[in-house]
């Protein structure tokens, strides 16, 4: 059998979609709020603005909540990801992946079962996350954005 070069998060695409029974696993409701509570907090204490909280429970494998925000600098932005990513690994929080976050108008950050989104206006308005992970994304019912 052919070894798979690259990263592990290479290996799993290459490997293809998680089996049936082979479940991610979730973080605990209260864990996951901490984390919550610890990234938007940050971004709000560096002045992200227009922050967006989307629960993704049951419509998404890849993530529980998508954090959205908006930074007005690449300068900004760059470091919002990485005063995050920080506090993060000081609450013990050890597998934080960040990437586009030297200068970029985009940066994403894969903490476990939050993603973050941090965006320049203009690249936040292009993309059209929250229209795309709203409460109109496959007919879900009730309010799943909440803006903070």
């Amino acid at each position: 059998m052919a070894k798979t070069p690259g990263t592990p998060r290479k290996k799993a695409a290459a490997a293809g979609p998680v089996k049936e029974g082979k479940k991610r696993p979730h973080a605990p409701a209260d864990e996951l709020e901490k984390y919550l509570g610890i990234i938007t907090e940050s971004i709000d204490d560096d002045k992200g603005e227009d922050i967006v909280v989307i629960d993704l429970t049951g419509r998404a494998s890849f993530a529980d909540r998508m954090v959205i925000a908006t930074g007005v600098a690449d300068r900004q932005i760059a470091a919002m990801a990485q005063h995050i990513e920080r506090k993060l690994k000081d609450v013990g929080l050890k597998r934080i992946l960040v990437e586009g976050a030297n200068g970029s108008d985009w940066v994403l950050i894969d903490a476990g079962d939050i993603v973050i989104h941090l965006f320049k206006a203009e690249a936040r308005a292009l993309y059209g996350l929250e229209q795309m992970w709203g409460t109109d994304f496959d007919g879900a019912d009730g309010e799943e954005i909440t803006s903070l």
